[in-house]
């Protein structure tokens, strides 16, 4: 080919064609999603902006209901109870907590982002990341491969929130100058509440989804086989593995469907979570996508009709300080570490319970208060935290305006400390008196605790304000959300390692008191291959109390003592430190 004498090699040519094949795809799709393209003026109604943005925070909210998977996660495989293959309760709260890290990672770098690209295009980011982290999770189980619902829940899904944790946070502030508090309040009661309409939804599906394995008959009538400290039965002409549900799995941990306490096929049922996971995920990349291209920016400088802001700021906001810090200069003061040592600590007391709470419940109260506690009123105290963390926000925040920022996350401190230590106490008392009165005890300390956790998210950002002026709170507030991610490691890591430790313990000195002939007859095997028997789950804390010696009182509830008390003195930490806070230092002013 050639043009004015010029000849253009055709290689030439098919390249620039598929260059300007891939730019025709990539240009619209780049405008469509640009900042730009959807600005708005003052004509525009600024309260459409709120139903997205909340739909976006309730989608990525739902993270908190984590532990309603934890009990049909932990059984995949088994269904009934736990195989010898079965991930252990520490291996998937341990999702939740990469989840979390890569949540505030992400939102510290996405706080800046935002700014420059637009909510949209970050919404759209978040749709993608957190509904596909769903769906990659959902294969991770139907494969039984723990590391791709890591790389998916926690990971890819992790990011996900993290954009969609600020992406219309800092946009309806600005559409709500006179309304800030109101702004981001709406926001993130939005985040704090999503557990509330995730739990029955998920209990809903994970019911729908569940199919119950093949059920064999009872332990009497069922010949088996312990090897390597697995059971085995012969099925159809075949040696199968099986799973044994003692009497206390059958009441509280079976699904609707399930025969009875008795033997079971391994991987002849389902839990319903990879459904679930998959159906989930579908519903939030539609949800968070279209509300992305439902978000509006206004114009630079927008005021509402008839309103102008205060002159000389607004004094009833109580400020500390009215000079503002950048935010590369707020990293060189110890303000800045002291409230994220504050932040980190009461929220690794706070997400610890929340990572666990449904198991929690249920191994604290259902052997004492059966009648009571069953999995459908687990299921509702993992809502309740939800509302409660909501109801935190709002209340706390708007408290700490009248009680000052230091006060009000003195109380998160102190109050917490004395709370934490209540736990154990309710825990134990149950045991010996099985009253209604502990577990509401139990209740209100664990609720209380919840608004705390809420308050402290909605209470810092002010705190910071106080500090550090309003000019850069938002990408200080951005980073200071790394301690977000390091709570989330701390506080699971902290919970299933004590708790672990405790139910080694126990389980030791409960086989001491089974006659080694019971021991041999239930399980197959001698209290020598204890170790084997219990990695595979063969031997459980539930199934050893079905034939220790009478008046032998059950140490499930005190499993999580020693995590309360860990948690307690890393709330009289964070106190101490809150003490230690003093106005910034003027030499890190930025100069007029």
């Amino acid at each position: 080919m050639s043009r004015s004498g010029v000849r253009i090699p055709s290689s030439a040519v098919c390249s620039f064609s598929s260059t300007s094949a891939t730019n025709s795809v990539i240009q619209p799709m780049a405008s469509l999603l640009s900042k730009e393209r959807i600005v708005r003026g003052p004509e525009f109604n600024r309260w459409l902006v709120v139903p997205p943005s909340v739909a976006v925070h309730l989608c990525i909210g739902s993270v908190y209901a984590w532990s309603i998977y934890n009990p049909a996660l932990i059984e995949v495989l088994g269904v009934a109870t736990s195989s010898a293959d079965d991930w252990t309760l520490r291996q998937v709260v341990w999702i939740f907590s990469v989840a979390i890290a890569f949540t505030g990672l992400t939102a510290a770098f996405a706080g800046k982002w935002v700014e420059k690209v637009g909510p949209r295009m970050v919404g759209v980011m978040a749709a993608c990341f957190w509904g596909g982290g769903y769906i990659l999770s959902s294969l991770g189980v139907s494969l039984h491969q723990l590391w791709l619902i890591y790389l998916g829940y926690g990971v890819i899904g992790g990011i996900g929130l993290g954009f969609g944790y600020v992406s219309p946070v800092s946009n309806l502030i600005r559409w709500f100058p006179d309304r800030r508090g109101l702004a981001a309040g709406m926001a993130i009661m939005g985040f704090g509440g999503g557990a509330m309409i995730a739990v029955p939804l998920k209990e809903f599906f994970l019911q729908y989804f569940y199919k119950a394995p093949q059920y064999l008959g009872t332990v009497d009538a069922v010949d088996m086989i312990t090897h390597s400290g697995r059971r085995f039965a012969e099925v159809g002409g075949q040696l199968k593995e099986v799973v044994v549900a003692g009497a206390a799995e059958a009441i509280h941990v079976l699904a609707p469907g399930t025969e009875a306490a008795g033997v079971y096929v391994v991987g002849t049922g389902s839990s319903g979570v990879a459904q679930t996971f998959l159906f989930f995920g579908v519903v939030y990349f539609l949800v968070i996508m279209v509300s992305a291209f439902l978000y509006r920016v206004p114009v630079p400088g927008y005021k509402p009709q008839g309103w102008e802001p205060p002159a000389g700021g607004d004094s009833s906001k109580r400020m500390i300080s009215q000079k503002d810090v950048h935010m590369d200069q707020a990293l060189k003061t110890p303000q800045f570490y002291q409230v994220w040592v504050v932040l980190c600590l009461n929220v690794t007391a706070g997400i610890g319970i929340i990572s666990v709470a449904k198991t929690m419940m249920t191994e604290i109260f259902s052997n004492s208060l059966p009648d009571i506690v069953d999995v459908t009123f687990a299921a509702t105290y993992v809502l309740m935290i939800g509302m409660f963390n909501m109801l935190g926000r709002i209340m706390w925040a708007s408290a700490s305006d009248k009680l000052g920022r230091r006060n009000t996350c003195s109380i998160f401190c102190a109050v917490g400390f004395l709370l934490y230590l209540s736990i154990p106490v309710a825990a134990h008392q149950v045991n010996l008196n099985p009253s209604i009165f502990w577990l509401l005890m139990f209740y209100a300390a664990t609720m209380i605790i919840f608004t705390f956790y809420g308050g402290v998210f909605a209470t810092v950002p002010a705190y910071l304000a106080d500090l550090f002026g309003t000019r850069y709170v938002g990408g200080i507030y951005g980073r200071l959300l790394t301690a977000w991610s390091v709570a989330g490691v701390l506080g699971p890591l902290a919970v299933t390692s004590l708790r672990d430790r405790s139910l080694m313990v126990e389980i030791n000195r409960l086989a001491e008191t089974v006659s080694p002939q019971q021991f041999v007859k239930t399980f197959g095997a001698g209290v020598n291959d204890l170790e084997i028997l219990v990695q595979n789950k063969t031997v459980t804390l539930a199934k050893l109390m079905d034939i220790a010696p009478e008046g032998t009182v059950d140490p499930t509830a005190s499993l999580y003592n020693s995590t309360m008390y860990v948690m307690a003195a890393l709330l009289v930490i964070a106190l101490i430190s809150n003490l230690l806070i003093k106005p910034v230092h003027e030499k890190h002013h930025i100069k007029d």
